[in-house]
């Protein structure tokens, strides 16, 4: 028999799809969520020997996450502290874990009080890492995706026998936003900081003169960071959504700057950290995370 030993596990349910409608009044309210629980722990002896006296079900998991989400919560991310709290408290031997969720957003029709379109255009994201005493929270969103028609370009850059792309001091620059931040406190509203990381990406994507799609994801990180004394780390992860001029000159037609033709494939793909300078870090957190973020 090889030599081996367990290292790092973790299990749980994932994908719970949880919508809690809030009733308090005639005006209801939505939450959407896409859930998904994994416990860490003392789990050797159910790999090892198939004993599952720790062996927290998946189903009692999932049940778990419903049963709390009975209760009103503020935010995915305040839910998750709950269920990280929940779990880490009444099992010995789970130690830790990662607890995340989606959450789509619900708009809605004519300011009716109970009615209401899928009208958010990005997913929201939330990630709860219990180790021992220490929680990481993460938030974030993913598939916003946003477009300046000028005020872009790209120049400059190293050319060799291979390079057949042309400098350009005016383009399209367009993205389909994926970011995710560390917070360096739980005790705070979640909810409302994410609007507010939201709006300031917004806004800075706007501002000035991108020479390069990097530039601007460092602009937007640094826009958060003075905004947000909260956020230590801020990642990024953004294909360039090309547009390519199309070429109307076979129909004697003139085309300065007006039809182009969008390529879904392939892309640059653009992904950036930026952290705190001085911050303590948090890597292990950010591990199971799909992807650069």
């Amino acid at each position: 028999m090889a030599d081996i030993q367990l290292a790092s596990n973790q299990y749980g349910k994932a994908e719970n799809r949880v919508v809690r409608v809030i009733r308090d009044t005639d005006r209801h309210e939505v939450r959407d969520l896409n859930v998904t629980s994994q416990l860490r722990g003392d789990f050797l002896t159910a790999h090892t020997e198939g004993d599952n006296a720790h062996v927290v079900a998946t189903d009692t998991q999932k049940n778990t996450i419903f049963a709390f989400a009975k209760e009103k919560f503020d935010s995915p991310e305040q839910l998750l502290l709950r269920l990280a709290d929940h779990f880490t408290s009444s099992f010995d031997w789970v130690t830790g874990g990662r607890w995340e969720a989606e959450e789509f957003g619900w708009t809605r029709i004519s300011e009716h009080d109970h009615s209401f379109y899928r009208g958010s255009p990005e997913v929201r994201t939330a990630v709860v890492v219990k180790d021992g005493d220490d929680t990481t929270v993460i938030g974030g969103f993913h598939s916003l995706t946003v477009m300046k028609t000028t005020e872009s370009g790209f120049v400059g850059y190293p050319k060799d026998r291979y390079t057949t792309l042309q400098e350009t001091e005016d383009r399209i620059l367009a993205t389909n936003i994926a970011t995710r931040w560390r917070y360096n406190t739980r005790d705070m509203d979640f909810d409302k900081a994410y609007a507010s990381v939201k709006g300031v990406i917004l806004d800075s994507f706007t501002q000035g003169y991108s020479k390069a799609l990097q530039q601007t994801l460092y602009q937007m990180a640094e826009a958060v960071m003075d905004a947000h004394s909260e956020i230590d780390e801020i990642k990024f992860s953004c294909p360039n959504k090309h547009h390519f001029l199309s070429d109307l000159s076979p129909f004697g037609l003139d085309n300065p700057g007006e039809v182009f033709y969008a390529a879904d494939r392939p892309y640059g793909l653009i992904e950036a950290t930026i952290q705190r300078t001085g911050a303590p870090t948090a890597d292990s957190a950010w591990n199971g995370i799909a992807g650069f973020c």
